[in-house]
């Protein structure tokens, strides 16, 4: 089964990833916004979606079994394919903002519940289903302080997105037993008011299927922070196979370091997307009969 489990994959991920790898993700973390001894989050995460990055001996890089602009081609197509279709689907959304102590341990968290809506003109927007509840100690946030999480893409690159980028094939890696094509992606410019993706993407080599990313998004000005008040750029995000044929995203995650009038304070962002059920189709007005033929 590809990604067995799906969401139960995350209990116990361990990604071992080659040495060249670990390096380019520490240059995609690496910003001159970000601030450099700060602490990257709590030492031991909470047992959920426990994710363990171990460097090992990279293995010769070999060359994939298709040319990589074909498995650049059809990977984006599909990409195309998949942005389409979820907007035939509703799901339910849940954000969890958390704040950690000394211990490593959350000490309080934010939790916004949505789901897609539509408004009298057809247009989409986030519907919160659940009021937002709040434990933390050093953030007030409101559902609105998180409407930037809604303009992150989910599906960066999309073919009419590719001329934008280089992308560069590093290698093969397994990702909860699905082999994978790996390829980094640089925007080849920036510019102010649109964001482009920089980082990894995991493909799957069998049906050539973006599963996984982790990367940031970056303008002329630099990262993009998902909200103004909170340094979450940085985000690894995993995919959700659908009805057997869309990979949707489905849990993303961000750790960083709220500097808070001079103290450190470790904090992390979920979202999960659950519950993905096809939105239903509008019922049609019944046909109104011919009028019969007078004899």
């Amino acid at each position: 089964m590809r990604l067995a489990g799906h969401l139960q994959r995350y209990e116990r991920i361990s990604l071992a990833l080659p040495n060249v790898i670990l390096l380019i993700l520490a240059a995609i973390h690496s910003s001159p916004l970000r601030a450099q001894d700060a602490p990257q989050g709590p030492l031991v995460p909470p047992p959920e979606h426990h994710v363990t990055r171990i460097g090992n001996v990279s293995e010769p890089a070999a060359p994939p079994s298709l040319p990589e602009g074909e498995i650049v081609k059809r990977f984006s197509a599909k990409e195309d394919e998949y942005i389409l279709s979820r907007t035939h689907y509703t799901y339910r959304k849940t954000i969890r903002i958390q704040e950690f102590g000394a211990d490593g341990q959350p000490a309080g968290e934010f939790v916004l519940v949505t789901q897609p809506g539509r408004d009298v003109e057809g247009k989409v927007f986030e519907k919160v289903v659940e009021r937002p509840r709040s434990t933390l100690h050093h953030l007030f946030l409101r559902s609105e302080d998180l409407e930037g999480i809604q303009r992150i893409p989910a599906f960066p690159l999309t073919s009419s997105q590719l001329a934008k980028y280089d992308l560069k094939y590093l290698g093969k890696e397994q990702v909860d037993e699905v082999d994978c094509y790996i390829f980094q992606a640089k925007p080849r410019g920036v510019e102010r008011v649109k964001a482009y993706f920089d980082g990894i993407v995991w493909v799957d080599a069998k049906y050539l299927e973006v599963v996984k990313t982790y990367g940031r998004w970056v303008t002329d000005q630099g990262d993009v922070h998902a909200m103004a008040n909170l340094p979450f750029s940085m985000f690894e995000t995993y995919r959700e196979n659908v009805e057997g044929k869309y990979w949707f995203p489905s849990y993303s995650r961000s750790d960083d370091t709220l500097n808070l009038n001079g103290e450190q304070i470790p904090v992390r962002i979920v979202i999960k997307w659950t519950d993905f059920k096809p939105v239903p189709s509008a019922p049609q007005a019944p046909a109104i009969p011919a009028s019969s033929a007078k004899p």
